[in-house]
């Protein structure tokens, strides 16, 4: 049977069964009375019942009592003197602590103009809500199992029309793999043509390391071509380089231009002649705002590129939703590799993300998105040109961030006087390949997609003011 002690308001629940043991009942209550002093419910100088009275109200032996007793005293968490009984011991009594408080930390910037984040601010909170809701209560019971590791097929499904429509792309849902971003793709990607006994990968020269590194725990090397005004060289991919290319051909980043089509062309051309494959990171295809957005790469050949989008962009980058669209042999050694490692990706978040893209709801907040990022680059571009003159925004109207061209070597100066005024911004040698043979003019890469709307104002301002 549990029996309960309610002395001085404290329970105490052992087992004092026919096959509890002396050993355990003793220390089921040593433990079960030094939480109680610890927590704070026998306050210090609690006079305990005797061990005569104890062990009878628990139904236990009177040794087991006097045991539990002596041990704790011994520990210090109880007091034991002729004529004053048992008590509990006059000291400070450790209590749980208390949750910290959150603390800004020490020299954190007071604007965020990094590239790479939208403005997390705007997420659509109630329309992804509603969202989810539908696609739960529409959700079938086997939804909630293991499932298939390339993704729900109804966000697969949805996915297929959704860039078909909106940007160019040949894609199957049975050829679509959903990831936990970009990175997570790219990492499956790298494992795959570990295992087709590849070595290397052509790159831009100027990118996310991160993205190389990925590739460098894969076992592969990453070969930088070289870039001038018309982009990324594709040329320079030939029967001897690389069998791979990873690119950024709507807008390369950092330096956000598009690939020139006549290097599109090539590119594929390449990867025909030759067996070779393009890694298409499609990451801010849907931002362009002097004109419609040129379509995928992989739209001139779906055997030879792989197309990987992402909602990190358009949406948050905390829902970890990618995608990759696949050739068929590529697709079936991804899913192989998915399967045999982790799936990670929420199945309530893709039937979520599924219902916010057929509804109709993902495409109204595109539009609404890219209204506002195409406002917040021209309202940067009218400040440098009244209060920085000499700095020149280059690359196209697109993406989330923008280039600002500086004097001729500044860009460190003007980096080390934005931390000062807490003003977070990046170079583009931040960004460049350690093998690169092209070296850019200095430069800031700034996130104009990063601060919240009611921070723009003030982080422009802030921008202007470190600028030469």
């Amino acid at each position: 049977m549990e029996d309960s002690w309610a002395t001085l308001g404290v329970d105490l629940h052992l087992d004092t069964g026919d096959e509890a043991t002396h050993s355990g009942v003793r220390k089921g209550l040593t433990d079960a009375l030094r939480e109680a002093v610890r927590g704070g419910r026998l306050a210090p100088g609690t006079r305990l019942p005797s061990s005569r009275s104890l062990a009878v109200d628990l139904g236990i032996a009177r040794n087991t009592v006097a045991d539990a007793y002596a041990d704790l005293v011994a520990e210090g968490w109880l007091t034991a003197r002729q004529g004053s009984g048992t008590r509990v011991a006059e000291r400070t009594v450790p209590r749980p602590a208390a949750p910290a408080r959150p603390r800004r930390v020490s020299g954190a910037p007071t604007y965020d103009l990094m590239p790479g984040t939208p403005d997390l601010a705007s997420f659509p909170r109630a329309e992804w809500l509603k969202a989810a809701r539908r696609a739960l209560n529409a959700a079938p019971n086997d939804a909630l199992g293991y499932g298939d590791p390339r993704g729900r097929i109804e966000l697969r499904t949805a996915l297929a029309d959704y860039l078909a429509r909106a940007r160019g792309v040949h894609a199957d849902p049975d050829r679509i793999v959903i990831c936990a971003g970009f990175a997570h793709g790219l990492k499956l990607l790298g494992e795959v043509l570990r295992a087709r006994r590849l070595r290397e990968v052509a790159v831009e020269p100027y990118g996310l390391d991160a993205h190389w590194e990925l590739l460098r725990r894969a076992g592969l090397r990453t070969s930088p071509l070289t870039f001038d005004e018309l982009g990324t060289s594709t040329a320079e991919l030939g029967p001897g380089s690389a069998k791979v290319a990873l690119l950024t051909p709507a807008h390369q980043f950092p330096m956000g231009v598009p690939l020139h089509p006549d290097r599109r062309a090539a590119a594929v051309d390449w990867a025909r002649r030759t067996g070779g494959l393009i890694l298409e990171d499609d990451y801010d295809g849907e931002f362009r705002y002097d004109r419609q957005p040129v379509g995928a790469l992989q739209g001139l050949d779906p055997d030879r590129v792989v197309y990987l989008g992402t909602a990190s962009k358009s949406l948050a980058p905390g829902l970890r939703l990618g995608w990759m669209v696949l050739p068929a042999p590529v697709a079936a050694e991804v899913i192989e590799a998915k399967g045999s490692t982790d799936w990670t990706c929420g199945v309530l978040d893709q039937l979520t993300l599924a219902e916010f893209i057929t509804s109709g709801a993902y495409d109204r907040h595109v539009r609404g998105a890219r209204l506002r990022y195409r406002r917040r680059r021209d309202q940067l571009v009218a400040a440098l040109a009244s209060r920085a003159p000499e700095v020149r925004v280059s690359g196209i109207a697109a993406g989330l961030h923008a280039v600002l061209e500086l004097p001729a070597g500044t860009e460190r100066s003007v980096v080390q006087a934005a931390s000062w005024q807490r003003l977070a911004l990046q170079g583009i040698e931040q960004f460049r390949h350690p093998a690169a043979r092209v070296a850019l003019r200095d430069a800031l890469v700034v996130g104009y997609g990063t601060p919240p709307d009611h921070a723009w104002a003030g982080a422009l301002d802030a921008l202007c003011r470190v600028l030469p």
